[in-house]
């Protein structure tokens, strides 16, 4: 019996224990590559350059990148817009999302909307000319 009432007492006292343990606030835990802070450093014609790349990468296509920008940071991931346009077709706005393992996801635009990421506006475009006269 004894032993009983001590096995009882001590997964009390273990509970207990448990229960005023004090939460220390946790900050999340931000990563970032090489190529998601180079992203920012590149000129009109560069940026056009790798954020195609990283379209064509995915699978789809973009003739000619008339504009194009920092939208802004979800989750880990630095999200960019590129504004396509072809020789044939409507212009399509795509999302690009640089990640810290230096890969990309691209989403086209008119799909963000409801999805619960940022909306394709542009906060900071780069320096430079996207090669059709359009100055930064």
């Amino acid at each position: 019996m004894f032993r009983t009432l001590a096995v009882a007492a001590i997964a009390t006292l273990t509970l207990a224990a448990c229960d005023q343990s004090q939460q220390q606030p946790t900050k999340p835990i931000k990563v970032r590559s090489a190529e998601q802070n180079q992203l920012h450093e590149l000129d009109a014609l560069n940026l056009a350059i790798a954020l195609k790349r990283a379209i064509y990468d995915a699978g789809y296509t973009c003739k000619r990148i008339t504009d194009a920008g920092f939208v802004g940071e979800w989750k880990n991931l630095d999200m960019w817009m590129a504004h396509c346009e072809y020789d044939r077709g409507a212009p399509v706005n795509w999302a690009v999302f640089a990640g810290p393992d230096g890969g990309a996801q691209v989403r086209d635009c008119k799909d963000v909307p409801g999805s619960g990421l940022p909306d394709c506006e542009i906060k900071k475009r780069p320096k430079g000319s996207f090669g059709n006269g359009k100055e930064s």
